[in-house]
């Protein structure tokens, strides 16, 4: 008789699933493991042995083969240690498991013991196999409880997970919803905060650029702001990321599992993820890397489904610049090496900002650039045309008045959220979600997607192919600029995109 119980491997980012399957047969007593195991699976013989003669469950003198399924997926980790144990411990009982997923690392004395990738993997089987039963350590009962979607029973040894399964005690802990304040689009709940650590408020004389960036907010476009030191720049974009789109409960639980990848405390929050890199960091920590037995993701995939923010763009590495055109216009990043590949999701809002020219004078009225030409042509040859291509919102910041008596209406982060919530939902009423249910944002669309929810009246094309010829503005740059507009009139509220939206988008491009 085969029994089989279910565990999972980390294949990159992602948990893949795995049936472990368990056998008796006549022959010399022999325990066998097959699957493309690692050293730390084949190991498990040891401690599953060990654990069950400590206690007490007799281990049968047959052959025992253990077949890790699918046979051609590599798998390594701790974790297989309690299902293997349990369909040993199970044989003489004649339970079936194969109802259970079971994850932990068995020691000598049978206690259960939680290793770090278990919580990513079952933030993985909540997404894509939900109301699943699973067994888990009792160590870490306070952590693996608040993963929504699992039933989850904790068990301390392998005799207690062994009660579980035969019936006789049920302890499964049941998630409820989480306490975060929400709103509701299409029956769908979508969470956020209300909490501005940062506000909008606090950022003077800096209008045109604090609407770029609602505008940025709202679709996810990409957004570069230019000016003098201390106008604003990094101000506006600190604080743009609390103003981001609500988030779904699968987005929240991806936003876990990327912290989960980069050891930080892991608590579910209804924000979206930031990340502003360092100037001087290395390639493999802004794209990541792969190798046969370690797979570690960069800036770029842990700022999935948030916002990374570039600042002093320029000082960055050109190579590393260069490499970001691909997770801009595709929204993913494929790593190949020898031994691995690795595709990361990589849709992101990115913000960068810069100065005009290595002194950061040059627009200055009242301050003298100290650059020569030449130093100016070398500090902005590091931003490629292609690179620049994929910028949506082009904003050249004014400079910081001495005084100004002029009194302007200016948005607060509450009212800018509020702006932001509501063209969230008409994009989703518009049918703008994927074959995953998640929200596909203007600035997002691909080119057959512009054509279905970007559609221009005979003025609009006219007017764009104008600026067109007179801007030799690119496919790509006329695809932005359709985008652009497209949330400028949810914006207003216009079901169709009208002449002063394409307008106004054009003013963004950077000729």
């Amino acid at each position: 008789m085969v029994n089989k119980i279910y565990c999972a491997t980390q294949d990159g980012l992602d948990a893949k699933v795995v049936e472990v399957q368990a056998t008796f047969t006549r022959g010399l007593p022999a325990f066998n493991i097959t699957g493309l195991a690692s050293s730390s699976i084949k190991e498990s013989q040891h401690r599953v042995a060990s654990a069950l003669t400590n206690l007490g469950i007799e281990f049968p003198p047959l052959k025992l083969n253990v077949n890790l399924s699918p046979s051609d997926l590599p798998k390594n980790g701790s974790q297989f240690d309690l299902p293997i144990a349990l369909l040993i411990a199970a044989s003489k009982e004649s339970l079936s498991l194969d109802k259970w997923f079971a994850f932990g690392e068995v020691g000598l004395d049978g206690f259960i013991k939680s290793v770090p990738l278990i919580y990513p993997m079952l933030l993985d089987i909540a997404l894509y196999y939900p109301q699943s039963k699973v067994i888990l350590p009792h160590e870490a009962k306070e952590l693996f409880s608040k993963i929504p979607n699992l039933q989850m029973a904790f068990a301390s040894n392998v005799l207690e997970a062994l009660e579980i399964l035969k019936g006789d005690i049920l302890p499964i802990h049941e998630t409820k919803d989480f306490a975060f304040q929400s709103i509701i689009v299409n029956n769908q709940k979508y969470y956020f905060d209300d909490v501005f650590e940062n506000d909008f408020y606090e950022v003077k004389n800096q209008e045109r650029a604090i609407h770029a960036a609602l505008i940025a907010a709202c679709g996810f476009h990409n957004i570069l702001f230019e000016g003098s030191p201390g106008c604003g720049k990094s101000m506006i974009a600190k604080r743009l990321q609390y103003i981001l789109p609500p988030l779904s409960l699968t987005e929240m639980i991806e936003s876990v599992k990327l912290q989960a990848f980069n050891e930080q405390s892991l608590q579910y929050r209804p924000k979206r993820n930031f990340r502003a890199p360092h100037q001087s960091a290395s390639k493999a920590s802004i794209l990541g890397s792969a190798s046969q037995f370690k797979i570690s993701p960069g800036e770029v995939a842990l700022a999935h489904n948030g916002m990374i923010f570039f600042d002093e763009l320029p000082y960055f590495k050109k190579d590393i610049l260069e490499a970001l055109r691909e997770p801009l216009e595709n929204n993913q990043l494929a790593i190949s090496r020898v031994n691995a590949k690795i595709i990361y999701d990589t849709s992101f809002l990115f913000v960068a900002a810069m100065n005009p020219c290595p002194c950061g004078n040059l627009l200055s009225s009242t301050k003298e650039c100290r650059c020569k030409d030449s130093e100016i042509r070398s500090y902005r040859n590091h931003l490629s045309e292609p690179f620049l291509d994929r910028i949506d919102l082009y904003i050249q910041m004014q400079e910081q008045p001495q005084a100004t008596t002029k009194k302007t209406q200016k948005l607060d982060s509450k009212t800018m959220q509020q702006i932001v919530f509501k063209v969230f939902e008409r994009q989703i009423h518009r049918g703008q979600i994927n074959s995953n249910g998640r929200i596909i944002f203007n600035g997002k669309l691909s080119e057959m997607q512009v054509e279905q929810y970007c559609i221009l009246d005979e003025t609009c094309k006219n007017l764009l192919e104008q600026a067109k010829q007179r801007f030799n503005l690119s496919y790509r740059g006329e695809q932005k600029v359709r985008k652009v507009a497209r949330t400028l009139a949810d914006m207003d509220g216009c079901d169709m995109i009208q002449k002063q939206h394409i307008l106004e988008a054009l003013s963004y491009r950077r000729v």
